[in-house]
């Protein structure tokens, strides 16, 4: 059976991008197959590339959010650079922002603004709190929204909140926007129109926050923080185990707990004892549940604990650092690891979670310097190479 091709093969998408929101979004679409154009500043290009130099002089940020794309230095105030990119745009299926609040519209690259001219085109808008209300034009970077959203008031240890460690407010977006671009393709295919397509941060990360903003707003009260551990389960956290590393376990139900307590504890009668026999008991004495748990992972190496708990059928893992999920043996023996080249040669990189079998590998392409492909990108305009380099030498690109 003929391999099926990538399914955005044949799609071209425009992206006025930058930092991680929009970036991530589109590198979603160029690994399934999407040409992506992305349009940078020529003194500098995305900000992204400066936050750090960890990947081989390269800003890791930047190399995760971008492989696979094109990049075109343009300045986008000279009105001979925004020509180019609506030329572009006037051959792409999609185009994406996240300019700052009104930046896009003053340079008619909102998406109302396109969609009206192009009815065909699908133009995604991705902002901090949306194009409307009181924080339309406050600035928005992930971890003021995360505070904005309530995420840090639900993360960190009862006495102090903390931020989630990645970036969640952007990659919700990001991801959002990713399968909102991938609805508007299907119904494109039905109705031959595209449109607009609106993302804020705030909406997409407060849609996350479900579970603690339904338990508050219907039970009166929002979940505790609780460290590692869980608010309304128990025994569900992190122990110590003899060797001096961290083992998580869950106890889902209370025939779970028997188990425990015969098993690993090896003491049975806690399966039974009105103290520690439901969720809400053990709950209601977590310090003594967790004291049981404890005391029993103490005298284990890791790898008897966690031999102990899944012979017992309890769910566990190890408490992982970003070094050993480098070399987790579950993703080697899956080969989720390719390669992709960059300005600094080639880098390691994750597989996307999307996996299709039958279908061609994702298109995990190289990452871009900047203004690689400009003169590129401009010959396919039908820009004539004298005037490319009139522009170069105006500093329009680069």
């Amino acid at each position: 059976m003929s391999q099926q091709p990538l399914p955005l093969d044949g799609i071209t998408v425009v992206a006025v991008e930058q930092a991680v929101s929009a970036p991530f979004a589109t590198r979603q679409l160029a690994d399934l197959g999407a040409r992506v154009i992305k349009v940078e500043r020529p003194d500098g290009g995305d900000f992204a590339r400066g936050y750090d130099t960890a990947a081989r002089g390269l800003a890791s940020h930047f190399v995760w959010c971008n492989r696979g794309k094109e990049s075109l230095a343009v300045d986008l105030k000279d009105p001979r650079g925004l020509d180019i990119v609506h030329r572009l745009i006037a051959d792409a299926d999609v185009f994406v922002q996240n300019l700052a609040q009104g930046a896009a519209a003053r340079l008619g690259l909102d998406a109302a603004t396109l969609c009206a001219a192009r009815p065909r085109l699908i133009a995604v808008d991705i902002s901090g709190y949306g194009p409307t209300g009181p924080y339309a034009h406050k600035r928005a970077y992930d971890m003021l929204v995360q505070c904005e959203a309530g995420l840090v008031s639900v993360t960190g240890t009862a006495e102090q909140p903390v931020k989630a460690g990645i970036p969640a407010a952007d990659i919700a977006a990001a991801m959002y926007a990713f399968s909102g671009v991938l609805a508007a393709l299907v119904r494109r295919g039905v109705t031959g129109r595209g449109g607009p397509v609106e993302i804020s941060m705030l909406d997409s990360l407060t849609e996350w926050m479900g579970h603690p903003l339904h338990y508050g707003m219907h039970g009166g009260e929002a979940p505790a923080r609780t460290g590692v551990a869980h608010a309304v389960i128990s025994p569900y956290d992190a122990y110590i185990t003899a060797d001096g590393e961290q083992v998580l376990l869950s106890v889902q139900n209370d025939r779970e707990w028997r188990r425990l307590a015969e098993q690993v504890l090896e003491r049975p009668e806690l399966g039974i004892d009105p103290a520690f026999a439901t969720n809400t008991a053990r709950t209601a004495n977590r310090a003594q549940t967790d004291a049981a748990v404890a005391r029993a992972l103490a005298g284990l190496r890791t790898d008897e604990a966690i031999g102990r708990l899944e012979a017992a059928g309890i769910a566990c893992s190890r408490l992982n650092s970003v070094k050993d999920v480098a070399g987790h043996p579950q993703l080697a023996a899956r080969e989720r690891w390719r390669e992709v080249d960059t300005p600094a040669g080639p880098l390691r990189a994750l597989l996307p979670p999307i996996t299709l079998p039958g279908g061609a590998p994702a298109r995990m392409g190289a990452v871009p310097a900047l203004g690689e492909h400009t003169d590129a990108l401009l010959r396919s305009v039908g820009m004539k190479d004298e005037d490319a380099a009139a522009l170069r030498r105006d500093g329009v690109v680069a």
